[in-house]
């Protein structure tokens, strides 16, 4: 049985006790202990069971790789699921639960699935659920939904708190064992700004556990004195329970810190994303050890022989009284003699080697444990838990030689390098045939945007195992200087590559090793699906699920990917690996929500005048994410009547817009102009500084996404304002395309819309206002229309862009947005005598409906073209290509008979219908009516006292004069002409005066 060992324990308080319950059973353990190791001091061998099949599973690790004991901890806005034990800290009042199985952890009737294994193999749902087709909706797919997933979703609201935090260093070291220490140290003292992130409470990885001693010490006092020289230094940062979870372009590092998932409710912040941008990456990640594949090697109580040997030295916990210890490495000695220290019995050391006899096995040997060499498991004995184990030869097909009684099985098949992060922004592996693991590939490192390495190994991740090649390692990575720390421990033999134990087993063996243990993958899976053609190594990921579970293959992908390779008689590195893909273990969803949840997941925008707007009389309109005024309606006056005064006023006179809400995205760089004649329908490169230029900008498809005016700042600068709900949109278009696809482009956007308060001033009277406030000449000869300047406007910095959408004299004028108010107030002040009136949204799509101008999302719906709205002189005929260039060549989309914007006056002079659709005789294949044409955008227009309207008409250029009808909707018609859609002034003289 496991239990707590009387003495011992390097990590545990044995003064604080701590009480905490496991499927209702109250159980006890340390201040210190992991979940697992306080659940295996209390005996509780069988956590879970596993997905296929519900087989008993017990803890087989120690660490981020254990497949197994995952658990749904907490209850009500605590509750998680599928929450590692052994990385679960304990605390007092902790509630944890097995998950998949029903009634009961003990008595699982899903376990019946076993029992028909045999029709159950890999891919089988592929070839059943087939027939009759009325079952799959009544039968099967309840059944599997029912089946799928492993814990339950918590139905209560998240009872904690999260938040995200911001980094910068020269050099980031993930992982804080002894290489990852060494190589902050030498860092460090190169002047370099360091940050040190370790994923556990402790520091020092397996040296500690492992008795090695570096300058003739002990490695737990080296490494305490080296973390107190790392706290001490001004430039380094150190995070502990801080998991790297991804590494992406240009250094852009996520981490996951656990701040207070070990002290809930004590109102810190349960978990914070860390979001780190450093000059470069070092990976101290060390290695993990490998299952080993014989039949039984899922029966809880076969544990990998580091986790053995982690839970007597860290927690003083055993996991059995009688271990057998079953290896093709030297490593796993030192569990041996961890057990013999312990005062428990090892009955044998199985070796699969033909001969061990470096230090450490003849040390075994001395304290008088057999060590059998040549021997292999040939099958577990057990069922919940380990009885026993029968002996075979390695090199034979399974014949039981010998049998020994024992209660825990410790298993090593060798050591992976983690090489996750190194390969998630595309550092390359290769083969290490003397340890048999894949290693980085220092000739093809992950390369930052000038093709310099950007992550570097060090230590057990970069492959070197032994202490004292680990610190010298790690000196180099950093391009330290100087010897490293001697570290003492023992040499050792060569590992032997074992991927199947032993060598001959038959098939009723192979069908009982596992290799991923949680969705249940076997030996005899990953060769079926060999022999069904599945030879590359993502379709029989695919195939098996071998990989797929929530460890990502942590524990089983070399072994599956060594057995697949026998099965194709190719060597392992041509069968190569799988995608190596963020992030490294799962992260909570609150963490990467952080703040941004209840009334700020999505926070309302206000303008810097949003203030002045709602005390005078704002009538609010949203726009997405933002508020605008849609009007300002006085006492007694009704929202229409106040847009009417508020149009006519600004034609006549003078009006002031907020245009905050604008989106302002700059463009930067080497290949911006180039960049842009690619977003855009028209050419931007060849914009002379100080020019504005309207533009298009149209999906992969040919359909129109945002129209707006381009603004060349310098030689390789450009603004590209965009909609006002389309700036966090068109931001990301840009990011995808320049991440995704033109990803070696020297181009830099940034989203500037919230860092300028933007001011239109409109009307007859807008260049005396400017003039008034004074700092700039604003005269139609030093600031034409359809360019811009910067200077000083009311003692303001400003930018004034010399545009319109209002078709009246109009400026627009950007200032920082801490100023934007008192720009606001000045203009207000100063304009009084020039018949001053700010007017709202309302009232500037009246305007801008009377000059014909187009609205995205009005007149576009995702199925318009620039053509169908007459703006095909926005559209290069010298560029030979542009996103949705192609798309809109397409027979459909250039076809002349498609529906095109025009202008709707009604006969009578009334306002058409919102919306309304213009019918035409017949019904299409769905038995619907036919239609000619809709209402894009209608307006009452103040200026030509009548109803106006725009709308898609099918064929309607070509129909100008033709009177089409519109129903109401509480019955009759409206008639309405089909016009010129500019109502007002369509040849432009009053916006260029």
């Amino acid at each position: 049985m496991s239990t707590r060992l009387a003495r011992g324990g390097r990590l545990i308080d044995r003064s604080r006790a701590i009480d905490f319950t496991f499927n209702g059973r109250r159980m006890r353990g340390f201040a210190g202990d992991t979940l697992a190791a306080a659940l295996l001091a209390n005996d509780q061998m069988l956590v879970g069971r596993s997905f296929k099949y519900h087989r008993p599973r017990g803890i087989v690790a120690a660490g981020a790789e254990e497949p197994n004991a995952l658990v749904q901890l907490g209850t009500g806005g605590r509750s998680e699921p599928n929450q590692r034990t052994t990385t679960t800290e304990i605390f007092a009042g902790l509630t944890a639960a097995s998950q998949n199985h029903w009634p009961s952890l003990e008595f699982d009737v899903g376990a019946v699935n076993a029992a028909a294994s045999r029709f159950l193999p890999a891919g089988f749902y592929y070839k059943t659920f087939l027939q009759p087709r009325a079952a799959w909706k009544h039968l099967f797919e309840p059944v599997i939904r029912r089946s799928a997933g492993l814990g339950r979703p918590p139905e209560a609201p998240d009872a904690d708190r999260y938040e995200q935090a911001y980094a910068f260093c020269d050099l980031l070291v993930v992982g804080g064992g002894i290489a990852g220490l060494r190589a902050a140290l030498s860092a460090s003292a190169s002047g370099r700004k360091v940050m040190l992130l370790e994923q556990t409470p402790h520091w020092g990885g397996r040296a500690p556990v492992d008795d090695v001693l570096i300058d003739g010490r002990p490695a737990a006092d080296w490494v305490a004195d080296t973390v107190a020289a790392l706290e001490a230094a001004p430039n380094v940062t150190l995070r502990t329970r801080c998991m790297a979870a991804g590494v992406y372009d240009h250094g852009y590092v996520l981490a996951e810190e656990r701040v207070a998932d070990h002290t809930p409710g004590d109102g810190r912040p349960k978990k914070r994303l860390w979001r780190i941008r450093a000059g470069k990456v070092l990976t101290a990640t060390g290695a993990i050890e490998r299952p080993l594949p014989f039949a039984g090697n899922d029966i809880p109580g076969v544990m990998l022989a580091s986790a053995v040997r982690d839970y007597l030295v860290n927690w003083a916990v055993s996991p059995g009284d009688r271990v057998v210890i079953v290896t093709n490495n030297d490593d796993a000695y030192r569990t041996a003699i961890a057990v013999h220290r312990a005062g428990l019995t090892v009955p044998a050391v199985l070796d699969a080697r033909a001969e061990a006899h470096g230090a450490l096995p003849e040390e075994v040997r001395s304290l008088g444990i057999p060590v059998l060499t040549n021997r292999a498991v040939a099958k577990v004995k057990g069922g919940k838990r380990v009885t026993g184990v029968t002996v075979c030869a390695q090199a034979g097909e399974g014949a039981v030689l010998d049998e020994f009684d024992c209660d825990a099985v410790a298993m090593s098949g060798g050591w992976s390098p983690v090489v996750h992060l190194w390969s998630h922004c595309g550092g390359k592996l290769i083969w290490d045939e003397a340890q048999a693991a894949f290693r980085p590939d220092p000739a093809r490192p992950p390369i930052t945007h000038d093709g310099s390495p950007m992550v570097a190994v060090a230590g057990s991740a970069n492959g070197e195992l032994l202490s004292a090649d680990v610190l010298a390692d790690a000196i180099r990575a950093v391009g330290g200087e100087g010897e490293a720390p001697r570290a003492q421990s023992p040499e050792e033999a060569p590992t032997e590559p074992v991927w199947i134990m032993p060598q001959g087993a038959p098939p009723a063996l192979r069908s009982k090793m596992w290799l991923d243990y949680q969705n249940d993958v076997k030996v005899s899976d990953v060769q079926l699906a060999a022999r069904e053609g599945y030879e590359s190594v993502e379709h029989t990921k695919r195939y098996t699920t071998l990989g797929m579970a929530t460890d990502q293959g942590k524990l089983s992908n070399i072994n599956g990917l060594a057995v697949l390779a026998g099965s194709l008689n190719a060597p392992i590195p041509a069968v190569g690996t799988t995608t190596f893909r963020p992030p490294y273990t799962p992260v909570t969803l609150g963490a990467l929500v952080g703040e941004a949840r209840g009334e700020i997941f999505q926070p309302l925008r206000r303008t810097p005048m949003h203030d002045w707007h709602e005390a005078h009389g704002a009538y609010w309109e949203p726009v997405g994410l933002w508020r605008r005024p849609y009007c300002y309606s006085r006492r007694g006056e009704s929202h229409g009547d106040a847009v009417a005064r508020e149009v006519t006023n600004a034609r006549t006179k003078l009006g002031l817009l907020d245009a905050s809400t604008l989106g302002k995205i700059l463009v930067k760089g080497p290949d911006a102009g180039r960049f842009l004649d690619m977003l855009y329908t028209n050419v931007m490169s060849s914009l002379p500084v100080g020019r504005c230029r309207y533009g298009l900008m149209c999906n992969e498809n040919g359909f129109l996404m945002d129209d707006g005016v381009v603004v060349r700042l310098s030689e390789d600068s450009w603004l590209c304002h965009t909609t006002s709900g389309g700036a966090d949109r068109i931001h990301a278009h840009m990011e995808d395309w320049l991440q995704c696809e033109w990803w070696d482009w020297q181009v830099y956007t940034a989203n500037l819309t919230e860092q300028f308060a933007q001011v239109a001033i409109v009307g007859p009277n807008a260049r005396l206002l400017l003039e008034k406030l004074g700092g700039m000449d604003v005269s139609k000869e030093a600031l034409p229309f359809m360019h811009w300047a910067e200077g000083t406007i009311a003692g303001i910095p400003a930018r004034v862009f010399r545009i319109s959408f209002s078709g009246e004299l109009s400026y627009e004028v950007a200032v920082p947005a801490g100023q934007g108010l008192a720009f606001w107030q000045a203009c207000l002040e100063a304009g009084a005598e020039f018949g001053l009136m700010p007017y709202g949204t309302e009232a500037l799509h009246v305007m801008r409906a009377e000059k014909g101008f187009i609205m995205i999302g009005d007149e576009t719906d995702g199925t318009v073209v620039p053509q169908d709205l007459n703006l095909g002189w926005a559209i290069s005929k010298k560029k030979a290509d542009f996103i949705g260039k192609r798309g809109m060549e397409r027979t459909f989309l250039s076809s002349p008979d498609r529906w095109k914007l025009v202008g709707l006056e009604t006969l009578d002079g009334s306002v058409l219908p919102d919306g309304a659709i213009a019918p035409v005789a017949g019904s299409n294949g769905n038995g619907q009516r036919n239609t000619q044409g809709r209402v894009t955008s209608t307006y009452w227009s103040p200026t030509l006292k009548k109803g106006i309207a725009m709308g898609l008409v099918h064929r309607g250029t070509d129909r100008m004069g033709e009177v089409i009808e519109f129903p109401k909707i509480w019955g009759g018609v409206v008639q309405a002409r089909i016009v010129d859609p500019v109502f007002y002034d369509k040849a432009g003289e009053k916006q260029d005066v």
